[in-house]
C-alpha cells in the first residue's frame, strides 16, 4: 500500500519495525517480558544515542556505565531483617504482599554494549523506583514511574511506552476523564495518561540522578531518608500511589 507522505520518511522494513514495537508496548501491561523486549530492539536507535548522552553528561553516571556495576541480587528475606521504614524493609514488604519476583529482569553480566547495561540496571531497579516514588505498581501507577526514568535520562523503552499510551487511549476511550470516575475507569482516559506522565516526568527531573545510586549497598537507610537525599516528592496519596492500597497500608504499618 502507498502512502503520499510516510513513504517519504519511512520504508517498508521501518514501518514494520514500528509496528512490531507497537504491538510489544500493547502487550507490556500483560507481560514484563514485552517492555524488556521492546527495550532491547532500541538499543541500536537514535532515542538510545540520546539516553547515553545524557547519562555521559553527569559525572556519576557516566563512572556508572563505565564501572557496569551490577550489586548482588535482591533477597527479600534478608530485606525484611533490616530495620522497619528502611528502603530495603518497605521494598520486600511491599514485593512479599504482593507475590513479586524481585529477580524479574533478565539478569546477565555479560553486557555486550552501554545499551545492555542500561536496559539490566533499568529494569533491576525498577520496582525500587515504584517504592521510592509511591507510584502504584500496577497500571495506574506504571506510566508515573516510567516517567520518572523518561524525565532523567528520555530511556528510550519507557519514552516509547508513554508515547503509545497516549495513542492507545485516544482510539481507545469514548469518555472524557471526570473525577466520578472510578479509578479504573479514569485510567483508560488520554487526560489521565497526560496528568500522569507529566507528573512522572517532573518528578525525575526536580530529583537528583537515580541511575548511579548503588542501592544494594544501603538498602537499611531509612526511606525517608533517601527521599530527601535525592529530592523526591512522592506521590502518598490518589488512585495511582501504592500508599492508597489497604492491603499494603496494612503490610508496612
Amino acid at each position: 500500500m502507498g502512502f503520499k507522505y510516510i513513504n517519504q520518511i519511512a520504508n517498508p522494513d521501518n514501518l514494520q519495525e514500528f509496528l512490531t514495537l507497537v504491538d510489544l508496548a500493547a502487550g507490556a501491561g500483560q507481560n514484563v517480558n514485552n517492555a524488556i523486549d521492546l527495550s532491547q530492539k532500541l538499543h541500536e536507535t537514535a532515542p538510545m544515542k540520546v539516553c547515553l548522552q545524557i547519562l555521559n553528561q553527569d559525572a556519576d553516571c557516566a563512572q556508572m556505565l563505565k564501572e557496569r556495576y551490577v550489586g548482588p541480587y535482591f533477597d527479600l528475606e534478608t530485606m525484611l531483617k533490616m530495620p522497619k521504614g528502611s528502603l530495603g524493609w518497605t521494598y520486600a514488604k511491599v514485593l512479599s504482599t504482593l507475590g513479586y519476583d524481585p529477580q524479574f529482569y533478565r539478569s546477565t553480566e555479560n553486557f555486550k554494549t552501554d545499551a545492555d547495561y542500561v536496559t539490566f540496571r533499568v529494569f533491576k531497579t525498577h520496582d525500587l523506583h515504584h517504592i521510592l516514588t509511591g507510584y502504584s505498581l500496577d497500571d495506574l501507577g506504571e506510566l508515573g514511574v516510567l516517567s520518572v526514568s523518561v524525565g532523567q535520562f528520555a530511556y528510550p523503552g519507557f519514552t516509547f511506552l508513554d508515547l503509545m499510551s497516549f495513542l492507545f487511549r485516544f482510539f481507545k476511550n469514548d469518555q472524557a476523564y471526570n473525577k466520578e470516575m472510578t479509578p479504573q475507569e479514569q485510567v483508560k482516559t488520554l487526560n489521565y495518561a497526560f496528568k500522569l506522565v507529566s507528573a512522572g516526568i517532573d518528578m525525575g527531573q526536580a530529583a537528583k540522578p537515580l541511575f548511579p545510586v548503588k542501592w544494594e549497598e544501603n538498602l537499611d537507610r531509612p526511606l525517608d531518608e533517601w527521599r530527601e537525599m535525592l529530592n523526591i516528592k512522592p506521590a502518598l496519596d490518589g488512585p495511582y500511589s501504592w500508599y492508597t492500597r489497604e492491603e499494603l497500608k496494612a503490610a508496612i504499618s
